[in-house]
């Protein structure tokens, strides 16, 4: 027999039914995913099909047994292969970087508190630059405002709970 002859399509059917159910529990084992395994059961069959013509009938189960656990070890490395270059690539990943949605979204997110600071009493939005954007601390605005340091921080927690209601409501 040449060894790419295919086997009879009855052969095959006889096969399946008799060692299809031992065979994936042991894919199970291996691959511990039954959906894999299935599979695996699948293309084993399709295989026993194509090419088991060329094997002596009392060594097609070995053979059955060899292509799927070969064809089952396959499948483990190509998922082992994708884990690897995702955690490589993630790696590569340079997360300063920003993308142009984040930076439209970052830009948007901007101009909103820009205009919810605007919408806020002058005292308190006075405030909120001084610290945010001149990055004072609340002991040189309060001096520089000449207002004692517990209105400074009423002020900006007020300011804070406005800026927070706007923007999330």
């Amino acid at each position: 027999m040449a060894e790419d002859s295919q086997l009879d399509p009855s052969e095959v059917g006889r096969l399946f039914e008799e060692h299809a159910a031992a065979l994936l529990r042991y894919l199970v084992g291996v691959l511990r995913d039954h959906e894999l395994a299935n599979d695996v059961l699948q293309v084993s069959f399709k295989r026993l099909q194509e090419k088991g013509g060329g094997t002596r009938p009392e060594a097609r189960r070995a053979w059955l047994y060899r292509v799927a656990h070969n064809e089952a070890l396959a499948v483990r490395r190509r998922a082992a292969t994708g884990s690897k270059v995702v955690t490589q690539l993630s790696w590569q990943l340079d997360p300063t970087v920003e993308t142009p949605e984040s930076q439209l979204l970052r830009q948007e997110s901007i101009e909103q508190v820009q205009r919810a600071i605007e919408g806020l009493p002058a005292n308190q939005a006075e405030v909120v630059r001084m610290r945010i954007y001149e990055n004072k601390r609340f002991v040189e605005i309060a001096a520089e405002l000449d207002i004692p340091l517990g209105t400074a921080l009423g002020r900006m927690r007020a300011a804070l709970k406005k800026l927070r209601e706007r923007i999330d409501g």
